[in-house]
Formats: C-alpha cells, structure tokens, sequence
C-alpha cells in the first residue's frame, strides 16, 4: 500500500519546482500555545486556510505526527505533541506556497498501530527522548518503513535522550545501526541546498541569547538509518529543533530570519520532496 501511494505522488513530486526561499513571517501578532488542548479545534492561530481541488483529495501530501504514550517522569503533557498544531500547518501552508505539492491544510495525527498508518508515506516524531515503544507499535514501525514509508524524527537533545531513543530504535532496527549524514548527502541539497547542517534551537533559548538548548551542545547531530538500496528510513534530527523553527516563525523576527527562512524550512521542504521521491 505505501509503494503505490509513493507511486501516484512520484508525478506529483516531479512538480514541485522550488525557486529561491522568498517568504515572509506570518502575523507578528500570531504567537505560541502549546497542544490542541487548549485551542479550539478550528483555531488556526493566524495560518491561512486554502481550498482543496476535489479531484486532489486522494492524492494530497498530509503532514503525519506520530502519536505515543511515553513520556519524561514527571513532564506535563506528551512528548509527542510538542510544536503541535503550529508547526505542522505551518510547514504545510509553506509547504504548498512554496511549491506545486497539492498538500492538506489539517494534518493528521496518527498512532504506529493505525490500521490506516500505510496512507501516510511520510511520519513526523518529536521529542523521542523519552520514548518507549510497544512490541506492537516496534513490530509496526518496521513493517511500515520497510514497506517504503519514511520517518523523520525530531527535537531532542543530549546524551542521556539519545541513549533512549538509540535503544528504542535497535527494538524496531535491531539488524541496522543509525549512521552520520553528511551534509554533500541530498537530502540536505535536493531542493534548497545547505551550507551547513543546522542546528536550531528553540525560541525561548534564541530570546536568551543563546544558540543551542543545551550549554554542552555546539552542533547538531544528523544520522540516519538506510534500508538495503541506501534509502533514508528514518531521518534524525537530534540537537536541534526543526519543529519549533515552523512553529514559532511569527514570534521574533530576527528568530525567523536566522533560524526559519534560511534552515527550517528549507531542510523540512527538502526531506518531505526527498522522502516523497525515494
């Protein structure tokens, strides 16, 4: 199921032809709150809506975030749902104006064990640095990546979160190792090449003068895990922080001129075409 929907979007992919990253920040009156929760379900927070073209909505590229239980002794809230809903239809909203990718305005939330999980070429996790995953969402995580599907795993630092996240990801993997991705790799040129493979860190610490959200942190960390063929399975986006980079654009505008425009986006564009075309 999940190749023959990479099959009908490989058309649709070969349109996305990007030009230089010429955005502007969203409303500056637009600002944070964290989790759906506390938002009304149709409260968008300043992100425009557009119109799906009936004829597209089989076809559409949906931003998919994986949903888990695990979570930090002691942490308020899931790990899972960090960033969220601001950075999802964010990325989406630039996603289809910066390209000719037919993409949903909603998202979608989604659990491992989802019956429905091979529709979404494409998962997005955040904050694995507690996770811990069942036999049962393990046993469908493999499947679903060696079935083609792409993982692309988000905003977690440290030693101590990646010790967790590594252990997590040899019980689905135990036959595979994450290895470096270096920055000459497409994943990070494909579309809007990179000059340097970003590190990001969150708002609050930018507003504190600060680069990284961790004082022992002064680069990011990209591995991957590739399947027999050298596809990028999971993408690993550990001491850094995409998520927030989407979500917090319209905060401050030195945050968005240094962190969103020139890296966030373009590095979240350039995974979603490459795992769309691979």
């Amino acid at each position: 199921m999940i190749a023959q929907q990479f099959n009908r979007w490989l058309g649709i992919a070969g349109l996305a032809i990007l030009s230089g990253l010429v955005v502007a920040p969203q409303d500056e009156d637009f600002r944070w709150q964290r989790g759906r929760s506390n938002r009304a379900i149709d409260d968008r927070n300043g992100v425009p809506l557009w119109e799906v073209d009936a004829d597209w909505k089989q076809d559409l590229f949906t931003f998919a975030r994986v949903r888990y239980d695990s979570q930090f002794r002691g942490r308020r809230g899931y790990g899972w749902d960090t960033d969220y809903p601001d950075a999802d239809l964010n990325l989406s909203f630039r996603l289809q104006q910066l390209t000719s990718l037919k993409v949903d305005p909603e998202g979608k939330i989604i659990r491992l064990t989802d019956p429905e999980l091979g529709n979404y070429p494409f998962l997005y996790m955040s904050e694995p640095g507690g996770l811990y995953l069942s036999d049962a969402e393990a046993k469908a995580l493999r499947q679903y990546l060696d079935r083609g599907g792409f993982l692309m795993v988000d905003d977690f630092w440290s030693d101590r979160e990646w010790e967790n996240f590594y252990f997590e990801i040899k019980r689905v993997f135990p036959d595979r190792e994450p290895a470096p991705v270096p920055l000459s790799h497409e994943i990070f040129q494909m579309v809007y090449p990179l000059d340097r493979k970003p590190l990001i860190p969150s708002v609050h610490s930018y507003l504190r003068g600060n680069l990284s959200d961790r004082w022992e942190v002064d680069q990011a960390n990209y591995q991957a895990i590739f399947d027999d063929r050298g596809r990028i399975m999971v993408f690993i986006c550990h001491n850094t922080d995409l998520g927030d980079g989407w979500e917090r654009e319209g905060v401050d505008r030195g945050y968005f001129e240094t962190f969103s425009e020139p890296y966030a986006y373009p590095l979240g564009i350039n995974v979603i075409v490459y795992a769309m075309t691979h």
